[in-house]
């Protein structure tokens, strides 16, 4: 069974990426989330500052990043960073 992070901890991720991006324009800029539930499920999450977008697809464990322009920056795979952390421990 495949956990997923939580909210809190994706959305941190989202905001130290998006500073790696360009730390002025993120930096400055209030963090936009909107939702997206189907059938009473969330099943997405975007973030949008200083420009650039990010997409969580929770159900696949992915968040990918965009510049203004709609080119995808970066693909994060959430599900290896948390099985990585399992056999660490």
């Amino acid at each position: 069974m495949r956990v997923s992070p939580s909210a809190n901890v994706v959305r941190e991720l989202v905001r130290r990426t998006f500073r790696t991006f360009s730390f002025r324009k993120a930096a400055r800029t209030d963090l936009n989330e909107t939702i997206l539930i189907d059938e009473g499920r969330c099943v997405g999450r975007s973030y949008r500052a200083g420009g650039f977008m990010a997409m969580w697809m929770v159900e696949v464990g992915l968040v990918q990043f965009y510049d203004a322009e709609g080119n995808m920056l970066q693909t994060v795979n959430l599900f290896e960073g948390i099985e990585s952390q399992r056999m660490a421990a």
